[in-house]
């Protein structure tokens, strides 16, 4: 396989597939599994391409994986081009290399390998992919999940190919993530001259006693899957850029990365709370991510880790750190949802670049897992 995968995700990257201009990555996909009899159905929304493809009938297995990149920022400081998948002592160069063009291509050469040999086979497997996961994630993997919901066709088990590996291939896997909510915040004050505030409000003033105890309060305690909630300000502004005015409004927004300990309507609740204790006049309206997810030991990733360690000879370590996935949409429907692929190290960087020979063994990986769960599949 791993000529293959190598060649496929070649392929990939040589499309310039910045979110959400899919540059017919998926068509490219949708030919090679159609070859091998899967069923392809398109499901575009908005400016967002979507492929639902499937082979078989019963519990359904799916890959799920995004065909968009993040911009390569200044081409000059690249080694090699971005767009072109240059392979340079063992290692694949390119936007989307190890995110996750090189995964989702093992994932595609692993299951058209696998209908091959097995044409028969026991369960359903599945392949969603979406051109929106960098971006805004409003048109992809979340309506395609609507669509499938509405109509009762569950998915089981997904095995979603973010780069979840650390230091080496395999020393880890996604099984959860936290949840992720931002606040947009308006403090009103009074604008006025800085030599007058008798005549002003100064909402910046009047808002830190509040922000002291926003940064400082202690949300939860975190779990056994789950670091504590966690609370970051990312933006703040005020004034008018002159030196001589009170400014009459303060702008806060901050982010709250959170665990199963809480849920978003507790968080909105609490800080409500704070904000009329501290007699602030204001507005504020909130925008969920996604809702924190947890798929604790069971068949995917009992069937995952036993893979793992027989083909890389490493345990991996479970996991529910770092940012968002599309996993977060897939978890819901009641599935059971692992992320699994390369090295984190290069992603969204500058000289982006994946092992050629971990790609061939995330094929082997996925191989097995989708082996091993069709097998007791109903």
């Amino acid at each position: 396989m791993k000529n293959q995968i190598i060649n496929l995700a070649q392929g990939l990257i040589q499309r310039p597939s910045i979110s959400p201009d899919d540059q017919c990555c998926q068509q490219l996909i949708a030919e090679r599994l159609e070859a091998v009899g899967f069923k392809l159905e398109w499901l575009p929304f908005g400016d967002t391409l979507n492929l639902w493809a499937t082979h078989g009938e019963g519990q359904c297995f799916a890959f799920a994986g995004h065909t968009d990149v993040v911009p390569v920022g200044d081409e000059k400081q690249w080694i090699y081009p971005p767009f072109e998948g240059r392979i340079v002592d063992n290692m694949l160069y390119g936007r989307g290399a190890a995110d996750m063009k090189g995964s989702l291509a093992a994932m595609v050469v692993a299951a058209e390998n696998f209908v091959r040999h097995n044409p028969n086979h026991k369960g359903k497997i599945g392949l969603l992919i979406t051109s929106d996961e960098e971006a805004s994630a409003k048109d992809g993997t979340v309506k395609v999940v609507e669509t499938l919901i509405q109509r009762q066709e569950p998915i089981h088990y997904c095995v979603v190919g973010e780069p979840s590996s650390s230091k080496q291939l395999g020393d880890v896997i996604k099984n959860g993530r936290r949840g992720s909510i931002t606040a947009d915040l308006y403090i009103e004050g009074i604008q006025g001259h800085v030599a007058y505030p008798h005549l002003a409000e100064n909402p910046v003033h009047k808002a830190l006693p509040f922000l002291a105890e926003l940064t400082s309060y202690q949300w939860d305690q975190g779990n056994e899957f789950f670091p504590p909630t966690s609370l970051q300000v990312a933006n703040v502004k005020a004034g008018t850029g002159s030196n001589n005015v009170i400014p009459g409004e303060l702008f806060v927004q901050f982010n709250l990365r959170y665990c199963t300990e809480v849920n978003d309507e507790l968080i909105k609740q609490k800080v409500a709370e704070m904000l009329e204790k501290h007699g602030l006049k204001y507005r504020i309206s909130w925008h969920l991510s996604g809702k924190p997810f947890l798929t604790a030991k069971g068949k995917l990733v009992d069937t995952a880790v036993k893979v793992l360690q027989k083909i890389t000879q490493i345990t991996p370590r479970l996991d529910t750190g770092g940012g968002t996935s599309d996993a977060r949409f897939i978890a819901p429907m009641g599935a059971e949802v692992i992320e699994f692929g390369p090295l984190n190290a290069t992603i969204h960087k500058v000289n982006e670049c994946v092992d050629i020979d971990d790609l061939a063994t995330c094929g082997e990986v996925y191989y097995a897992i989708l082996e091993d769960v069709l097998a007791e599949s109903n």
